[in-house]
């Protein structure tokens, strides 16, 4: 499957054209995100392109035609309690998000690697940077006079539709930060509508403003501005798919690639292939990422977990620290190969915080899902899931035995969420290229037309007045009045001279 999949990669267009030098910069520090970009980069390096990534986690094995530059320095969420993040709540979070940005910009716009990036005379055929919370990176794009990508690792945010043109309306597409579906009601729709106005000034004033300073110090006065760069943008690929997220309208700068990361061709350790293999009632694999810690769940939930767990006939492969007093169903370790595990055909449950990736994964592979949301699109990807029939949502705070195993159960038993999963996995699917394989296509569709600029939608000419179409219907207002105004003075006029008609006429008669 491994070699069949590079044969397709190889058989795309570019095979014909030669090999492009591509510059990655990713200056968000998360490694799950990293998973996307590792994926993507060797793709692009397996075809023959020469591939340099500044970035913070460094492939463990180098691979041919792909250069690594580690910008490691700043550190953000990794190994967190969940008490931590529970008190963050929507605003603290938020807050911190943006202001998580600019330290991070400044760390690595002040790297060693990145400072000899900016002096350098080296030329790339294109910049794709990591657009989340920072946009510091894309001002190499003017610097290398190059087209620019950006990859989003989740579904599409708050503030990305104005650099391509593309509709972002809060009316039926949800904001990324609140768990709405498609399906709202009025005070939904308000309360959507506001989060996202309020969400994009709020990015603009504390992460676009100070961002555009920070660029000006390290490239010069004379730099376009964050505004201009935001605008260049050649293509945007986005980590969502219309079977699973809100389907939504999009220019042809806007791609999604939701799934990008999964990649079938990896083999489980022997014990664990062993493990699996013997497990005739089934696995349960429990993990909450590479953030949060499980083990710091409180003592009276862990042991939920414990109990639970212990009157079960399945294995359970529960990826946290060290916890005393398992039962001799768990295995446990720091660290396992997730991928590998989903998709084995004894899989039967994934107990998850409900991050976006890893919720992919269990959708691909159909494996039902119990989530325990705790931040970020957590709850709303969970929601997501509940809505459409394979997960079960267990609340941080509703953690007993009890509904542990009533949510187990409803999993485990109930055929619906097994059928369900199965079809959304032959949804998720169904493409005409994979995921890889369209980001792929696209990136050198943009290499091969420089930019490719016929693709920029004439939405980006327009200002926002002219977008929401309010000069158009303050005319209609204007012309409505305008002719209400006619006919009112028209009436009054002929009004006017009808009594006076009358009123001659009465004088005549008498």
């Amino acid at each position: 499957m491994k070699c069949l999949h590079v044969f397709v990669i190889c058989a795309l267009p570019i095979c014909a054209s030669e090999a492009a030098r591509i510059l990655g910069l990713i200056s968000y520090p998360g490694r799950s995100h990293s998973a996307m970009f590792n994926t993507f980069f060797k793709a692009l390096a397996a075809r023959g392109h020469q591939v340099d990534v500044f970035g913070h986690h460094p492939l463990e094995k180098p691979v041919p035609n792909y250069t690594d530059f580690s910008i490691a320095g700043p550190t953000v969420l990794k190994n967190v309690s969940i008490e931590q993040l529970r008190i963050m709540g929507f605003y603290p979070f938020f807050k911190y998000l943006t202001n998580n940005a600019l330290d991070t910009c400044r760390a690595v716009l002040n790297n060693q690697n990145i400072l000899k990036l900016m002096s350098s005379n080296k030329t790339y055929d294109v910049v794709i940077t990591h657009l989340i919370g920072m946009d510091c990176f894309i001002a190499f794009s003017h610097r290398f006079k190059a087209p620019l990508i950006s990859i989003i690792t989740s579904t599409s945010l708050p503030w990305i539709g104005h650099r391509i043109g593309n509709p972002d309306n809060p009316a039926y597409i949800p904001n990324y930060f609140y768990h709405f579906t498609d399906q709202t009601n009025f005070w939904e729709r308000l309360v959507n509508t506001i989060f996202h106005w309020v969400m994009n000034l709020w990015y603009y004033i504390k992460v676009c403003m100070p961002t555009e300073e920070l660029m000006k110090q390290h490239f010069g006065k004379d730099f376009p501005s964050l505004y201009e760069l935001q605008q260049s943008t050649s293509l945007i690929l986005v980590n969502s798919h219309f079977s699973i997220n809100t389907p939504r309208p999009a220019v042809p700068t806007f791609v999604e690639v939701g799934g990008l990361h999964i990649s079938i061709g990896g083999k489980l350790p022997e014990d664990l292939q062993t493990y699996l293999d013997e497990a005739k009632e089934g696995i349960i694999y429990f993990s909450l990422g590479s953030i949060i810690r499980s083990e710091t769940f409180t003592k009276t939930k862990l042991q939920a977990f414990i109990d639970a767990f212990s009157q079960l006939p399945q294995r359970v492969l529960w990826k946290t620290g060290n916890i005393s007093g398992l039962p001799t169903n768990v295995k446990t370790a720091a660290w396992f190969p997730q991928v590998e595990i989903l998709k084995h055909p004894n899989v039967r449950a994934f107990i998850t915080h409900g991050g976006l990736l890893g919720t992919q994964e269990a959708i691909y592979f159909g494996v039902p899902i119990i989530g325990i949301p705790i931040l970020a699109d957590q709850p709303a990807n969970i929601e997501n899931c509940v809505s459409k029939g394979v997960a079960v949502q267990l609340d941080y705070d509703s953690i007993t035995i009890e509904n542990v195993l009533n949510a187990l159960n409803k999993v485990l038993h109930e055929p619906s969420y097994r059928t369900n999963a199965k079809r959304l996995s032959q949804l998720f699917r169904d493409r005409p290229q994979s995921a890889l394989d369209t980001a792929i296509y696209w990136t050198e569709y943009v290499i091969r037309h420089r930019g490719a600029p016929h693709l920029r939608s004439a939405a980006l000419d327009l200002t926002w007045y002219q977008y929401l179409l309010l000069d158009f219907i303050l005319s209609i207002i204007a012309l409505i009045i305008a002719l209400e105004f006619i006919v009112l003075y028209s009436f009054k006029i002929m009004l006017k001279l009808v009594t006076s008609n009358v009123s001659h006429a009465a004088v005549k008669k008498r």
